[in-house]
């Protein structure tokens, strides 16, 4: 029987013939001595982008040919991956928790570390209770619409001062047939809403100490909205300022999560406590980083729930 996803074997062709498994090979060679990470990973997804091709159509049929304009497309994407913009910037395109969202310069790329905010909330709240959620400093939506995903008896607010951003993340919502569950609204965090009007209050606020930003990645520096970066002189004015937001629009029994930076958690953890919670604590990341606050569970001691 043969195996489904082997490759075809190699056709009768030029030897300089184009085809997918050439491209990503030369590509994938041009990344690695242009030292950029990921080198094999950078150069198959901007191969899909470029070739219109899925990864499993570079596994089972390596050698399709890559046309002339594909294959231009393809080395415009490399050279400019080479020159450290993202492939999330070239591709309009990054991958968060298990949902795909559009991403424009306008917004922050969603980065793994802020799926920890994630296993915070699914721990909070079961699959199918119902209950109103908060994301403030929305960007693309991110961290609201992957809970919605997952909670479908949820619903939820994304709040942003950037216009730029909310129509980012009302496409995004549309894509996911999530735009009857998800709002987002222009305000400056929690400005506008009532006194304990939500259940879950989540938020990535900007925690870069302003002269740390220049100082970042090229593919962090150049490339994301500082407005989503700079913290202020010490990184910390958005958690000075969302800390009282927070306990003001949080219903009694409710749960905050916000990212942090990994050397900000005793600072932060003290501004929500001086704000009137209890009982807050520092959660870890999967690399062991401080990663979020919250007065939630923390997953790193309470497996997530399944069903």
């Amino acid at each position: 029987m043969t195996d489904p996803i082997s490759p075809k074997p190699a056709p009768d062709q030029a030897d300089d013939a184009p085809t997918l498994l050439a491209a990503w090979k030369a590509a994938q060679a041009r990344l690695k001595t242009g030292r950029i990470d990921s080198p094999a990973i950078d150069a198959r997804l901007l191969l899909e982008a470029a070739a219109g091709a899925s990864r499993m159509d570079i596994l089972t049929d390596p050698y399709r040919i890559v046309t002339a304009d594909q294959l231009g497309a393809y080395e415009a994407m490399v050279e400019r991956r080479l020159k450290r913009e993202p492939v999330s910037r070239i591709v309009g395109r990054k991958g968060f928790w298990k949902i795909m969202l559009n991403v424009t310069p306008d917004v922050l790329s969603p980065r793994p570390d802020t799926e920890t905010l994630m296993d915070v909330a699914l721990l909070a709240f079961a699959r199918n209770e119902t209950f109103e959620a908060i994301d403030l400093g929305t960007g693309s939506g991110a961290i609201l619409l992957a809970l919605l995903s997952e909670r479908p008896a949820a619903k939820g607010v994304g709040t942003d001062i950037s216009t730029e951003a909310l129509a980012v993340a009302r496409e995004n919502a549309a894509n996911l047939d999530l735009n009857d569950r998800a709002a987002f609204l222009r305000t400056e965090w929690a400005a506008g809403f009532g006194d304990a009007s939500f259940d879950l209050v989540l938020s990535n606020p900007p925690y870069i100490p302003t002269d740390h930003i220049a100082t970042l990645d090229p593919e962090v520096r150049d490339h994301d909205p500082h407005l989503a970066l700079d913290g202020g002189p010490d990184g910390l004015q958005a958690y000075r300022d969302l800390a009282p937001e927070v306990k003001r629009i949080l219903k009694p029994l409710g749960v905050f999560a916000v990212e942090i930076g990994f050397d900000q958690g005793p600072q932060v953890k003290a501004l929500f406590e001086a704000a009137g919670f209890t009982d807050v604590k520092i959660v870890k990341d999967l690399a062991d980083r401080d990663r979020v606050v919250t007065n939630g569970p923390d997953p790193r001691t309470n497996p997530i729930p399944q069903a």
